[in-house]
Parts: structure tokens; sequence; C-alpha cells
């Protein structure tokens, strides 16, 4: 009979409640990936990355759709002026995916920085075209030159001229189109912006501004003089600068992150000036691309990297580490092995690196989720608070209240769904137009600020079209009438923000007032969450080391544990005895079937060591969970802990 761990876990696991400050980031793309394609796939995906204490989500909002030009990932008034659309065909149902990845990663806690990936290139191409995609074949005056008159194409990619203000201005303007219309946590560039090839330069828009500031001379021929790239280099600064100065205006508390290629390459191949941004303080968090295939390599290129950020700056520094690449069905697929990606961990630390940034997300599903849950059993155990934050819970979880929780009161007669596939938790409540029906939603304010409102909708056909919602802001209250039949409506949908006082507070109201006959009104969870555009400056909680809580330990034991962990072949288990105790220990897999007993008998007060050869156990996560009492059959007191086995 096989022995279950896991409903033992959630009865009475030891839990330290402690906060590291760590920055934590996975990068979500469009590309060799599902998450943005549907409104479930992204509220999994946020679940998950919290459950596995994930805090930053670099989403990309620009990028191509194959090799047809660059398209943004959520509707643009600045795309449809210059282009007459608004959104790419991103091949997606989800109509605005980064207001949808942002309301579900901040529901669970974790930040959102919309992430730039193409910047100044426009495609990727295998020929050579001097028409190769939307952007350049309506404005060719865009493009890029190099010095025999053909579009800047490097490594497959074709280039807009980042030195041309037209070009500049349309980037510029599509960044803060995100800061304006978004309640986002910061902007990421990468190593394409600002950027451009080393041997570009060459359009007329770029040759006159060299000749305006140089008496009429013409550009080096040589790409690589040492002035000419000084020069170019110069005018992408210049340009970040002033991105930077708009973003801060709008948005002080917005982070600006680089990841640039690494420098000084860098700088010679795509004029990426990244050691000025971080001695000049034009960026927020410098997260350079440690890109490599083997540890050796990783490591030279985090301390050549380091060389250059000085001490003073260090703080400001996270590793970006290349966590996979490629399809499962690609021959050239990469995915990062536990031991590499633990010792590239062990090695940021050990250079005081306090965190990472993932290309890409689901390197972390990739052998039943094989790597997020290494991550979680070893470095990334504890939550933590992004340091930039200094302390702050920038991004505290929603506030929710489903429709069958104590702060949901109804009235009427509601039909309730029991389902497997509907409503947030799941379940749902309907309502006819027969007879008058009510739900109010209460919730524990925590702070005195604005609060963005949500409803959980399940669309269809049958439901209203005018889903009447009052939203209460003090004294006052607003309706809002919701379209429940709307084929985007599925999943959490903003009602409102309102301005709420601490204590408990009467937020929404649902009633089905107006609906037609044979129609329904759904009734779900509520949801509140604070609007940081508008609360810049609420502070919702400050962790400090005397502050830090800790749960109390069993009486009997402290918590078992292994060294080194992860291990390869065999570690050693520990655990220390308050008194003597009959004692199990035992081994479980992930899906907690019970493996094997490794000890059972009786144990002296103090400390106790012994060696675990893992012979016959393939690489994987496993629990170890330590029981004691006193006497055989009545083991009462526990521990549980994971270790890490790498072959």
């Amino acid at each position: 009979m096989i022995k279950k761990l896991f409903p033992i876990i959630l009865a009475g696991s030891v839990v330290f409640a402690q906060t590291v400050n760590e920055f934590r980031a996975v990068k979500l793309t469009n590309v060799d990936s599902q998450v943005l394609f549907s409104d479930k796939n992204i509220a999994d995906a946020m679940d998950f990355l919290a459950a596995h204490n994930i805090n930053v989500v670099l989403t990309v909002v620009w990028n191509s759709n194959g090799y047809d030009g660059d398209y943004t990932l959520f509707p643009s008034e600045v795309m449809n002026q210059y282009f007459g659309f608004k959104i790419g065909p991103i091949g997606s149902s989800v109509k605005d995916p980064l207001q949808r990845v942002i309301t579900e990663a901040h529901r669970v806690g974790i930040e959102v920085i919309p992430w730039f990936e193409m910047g100044f290139s426009t495609s990727r191409g295998s020929e050579y075209s001097e028409s190769p995609d939307h952007i350049l074949q309506k404005y060719p005056e865009w493009a890029s030159r190099t010095a025999d008159g053909k579009i800047a194409w490097k490594n497959n990619f074709f280039w807009m001229s980042a030195i041309n203000p037209d070009v500049q201005e349309f980037i510029r303007s599509l960044t803060l189109e995100v800061c304006n219309n978004y309640d986002i946590d910061g902007i990421e560039y990468s190593d394409r912006i600002p950027a451009m090839p080393i041997e570009a330069g060459y359009d007329s828009v770029t040759v006159a501004l060299y000749q305006a500031e140089h008496a009429g001379t013409q550009p080096p021929t040589d790409y690589n003089n040492a002035d000419w790239k000084v020069w170019r280099a110069g005018k992408l600064t210049e340009w970040f600068t002033d991105v930077r100065d708009s973003i801060k205006s709008r948005a002080s508390w917005i982070e600006l992150s680089s990841s640039p290629s690494v420098y000084p390459w860098g700088y010679d191949e795509y004029l990426q000036d990244s050691r000025r941004w971080v001695l000049q303080n034009i960026i927020d968090s410098f997260i350079p691309q440690l890109y490599r295939y083997d540890y050796s390599s990783y490591v030279a290129e985090l301390d050549n990297s380091l060389y250059y950020t000085p001490a003073e700056k260090r703080d400001m520094f996270f590793a970006g580490i290349l966590m996979n690449i490629g399809r499962d069905d690609n021959p050239n697929r990469y995915v990062i092995s536990p031991e590499f990606l633990l010792k590239s961990l062990a090695a940021n630390r050990a250079r005081n690196v306090n965190g990472e940034a993932f290309f890409y997300y689901e390197g972390l599903r990739k052998n039943n989720n094989l790597l997020a849950d290494t991550l979680l059993a070893t470095y990334y155990q504890l939550p933590a608070i992004n340091p930039y934050r200094k302390g702050i819970v920038w991004r505290p979880k929603a506030i929710i209240v489903n429709e069958d929780d104590a702060g949901a009161v109804t009235t009427g007669q509601w039909e309730k769904l029991t389902t497997t596939s509907y409503g947030f938790k799941p379940n749902i409540l309907l309502k006819d137009a027969s007879g008058y029906a009510t739900i109010d939603y209460f919730f524990e304010v925590a702070n005195s600020t604005w609060y963005d409102v949500f409803a959980y909708i399940v669309r269809s056909p049958t439901y209203s079209t005018t889903a009447r919602y009052m939203v209460f802001n003090g004294n006052d209250s607003t309706f809002v009438f919701m379209n429940q039949n709307d084929a985007y409506a599925t999943g959490w949908q903003k009602i409102g923000t309102v301005f709420l006082q601490q204590g408990k507070r009467r937020v929404l109201k649902l009633d089905n007032s107006g609906i037609p006959a044979g129609k329904k009104v759904i009734a779900d969870a509520a949801m509140i969450m604070i609007n940081r555009k508008l609360s810049s400056d609420v502070i919702v909680s400050v962790i400090r080391p005397e502050q830090t809580p800790s749960s109390k330990l069993p009486e009997r034991f402290a918590v078992i544990q292994n060294y080194p962990n992860p291990f390869n072949s065999s570690t050693i288990i520990s655990y220390e005895l308050l008194e003597k105790s009959f004692v199990r220990v035992k081994l479980f897999d992930v899906q907690g079937n019970e493996i094997r007993m490794i000890f059972n008998g009786q144990s002296s007060i103090g400390k106790h060591e012994f060696r675990f050869e893992a012979t016959g156990l393939a690489a994987g996560i496993y629990f170890i969970r330590l029981d004691a009492g006193d006497v055989p059959t009545n083991l009462t007191s526990y521990s549980i802990g994971k270790m890490v086995l790498l072959k």
C-alpha cells in the first residue's frame, strides 16, 4: 500500500516566516511559450510563480511575431497612429495581455516590469531584404544603414536607426504610453535598446546630425574608429537619459532596468555603454545578460561584469541567467541543468549579488517543474522583498472575498452552481430576473488608500449584458454595468477605483435589477488591490530584523535537515532531540509517495547525524520527515525538510 505524505505536510509542517531581500525575476515571452495566450494560462503562471517565491515578472510588450516585424502586446494608440492598428496578431484570446499579467501578478504580490525586448531592431530574417517588415516598409527612412548603403542586418536582425529623432520619439512614446496607462512597477530595456550595430550609423539622418556637430565632416568610414564609436554611443546614452527623466517625472517609483549585453562586448558590437549608464545613475537596476552554457563561462562573465561595476553600485547589480531556449521539438533546445543553476546562484551569493532574472519562464516548468522545485527547496525557500524597495512591501497581495465567504452577504434566492470548471475557487451564484436579489462584499481594509476593485466573471451567452454593480466610496456610490456575456469577460474584471478607509468596509454590491427575461447575473469573488499610481507614498509594511517573525519549534526536536543540499549520491541527515524519544525518519518523493524508511528506533538527547546513500534514486526533489514521541506507537511531533538529489 502506497502511503501519501502531502496531507500530513499541510496539517503540520514547520514553517519559518522570515523575509530576505532578493530580486527574483522571470521573463515572460510570446515566443516558444503559451503563457500570454489565455487568461487561464496567465493566472496559473502567476499562482505558480508566487508559490515558488518569485517576486518579479518581466513581461514582453514589444516583440516580433515570427519574422514580420514588431508589435505591441497591449492595445496601443501610438501604434494605431503610426501603423493603423493597436495590437499585433499575437494569436491570443486575451484582449490586453499586459493588463491581464498586471492584474494576476499583483493579485499574488508579484511586481510587473514591462519588457521592450526587440528595442530598435524591427524583425528577424534569414536573408537580406530592403523591405523586411511592416515597420521599414512604411518608414524606410527609419532604417539604420551601413557604409555600403544597406539596411543594418546583424545576426539576422534588421535595425532602425537609434539616432534618428523620429525613431527615438516612436520608442519613447511607446514607453511612456505604458507608464501612463498601466499601474506598472518598472520598465526594462535589454540588449537591443538603446543599441545599434557597430557597423551602422551611415543613414542620411545620422550622417546629417554628425556633420552638423563636426563642421560638415563626413563620419569615418572605419566604423571601429574610437571617436566615431564614442559619438554614436553618446547619442544612445543621451536618449536613454531623456527617457529616464520622462519616466521619473511621471512616476518616480518606476524601476528603470537594463539587461544589456555584457560590457565591453556590448559596447564594441552594439554601442551599449552600460558602464556609463550605471555610473551616471541612468538606470536603477543593472541585469547584464550572463547567458552562458557552462559554469566556468558563466563565472567568467559574472566576474567581468562585476569588475566594471563600482563597489558602491553593486546593490543595483543582478545576474541575467539563461534558463532555457527553444521549444521541446527544437533539436537545438537548451535547458539549464539543476547543477549548473545552483552553482550559478552559489556564485552570485558568494559575490553579494542578491538576485537574478531568468530567461525565461518555460524553463521553470520543464521536467515536471524540476528547476522551480529545485529553487524552492534551496535558495528560494523563503519569500523575498525586492532590494530596491528598501524593506517596503510594494505589492501586497490582493484582498479577496469569495461569494461563500463571511464577507459576502446575500439577500433573495440565489442558485448555487457547483462545478469544477467555473468560478474563482470554483463555484458561482446565479440569479435570474424574478425576485430581487443582492450580494454585498465587505472587506477588511488594512490601509487607508486608493484601491482598484475587481469582480470575477465567467462569461456565458445566457448571462446579462448589463449586470449592475454598485461601488462604494465612503458615503458615495457609483453604478457600473458589466457585460457578463463579453467574449473577453472571463476572469478578473476591473469595476472601478475607490479610496477606502482602514477597517471593515462595504465595497461592492451586485443585484439583478434590469436584466431581461431569460438572462441571469453571475456572482463570484470580489477583490481589492492597492493602486500604486494613486498611492505611491503608502507604506504597507516594513520588514526590519527586529520585526522578523518566527515560529516556535516543536518542544521535542529541532527541524530535520541535510547537508550538503543539493547533493550527489550521499548526504548527511541531521536533527537534534531535546529529550529522549522514539524516532522515525522516512523519505518521500514529490508526489508524496513513501520511498524508504531511513531510520526507526530510539534516540538520545542531543544532535544526531548519519549518512544517507541515495542508491537507486533518480535525480529530483525529495522530502525527509522526522516523527518523534514517547512510545513507538504514538509519535506526535514531527518536522519535514526538502532535499535535492543531483546526478
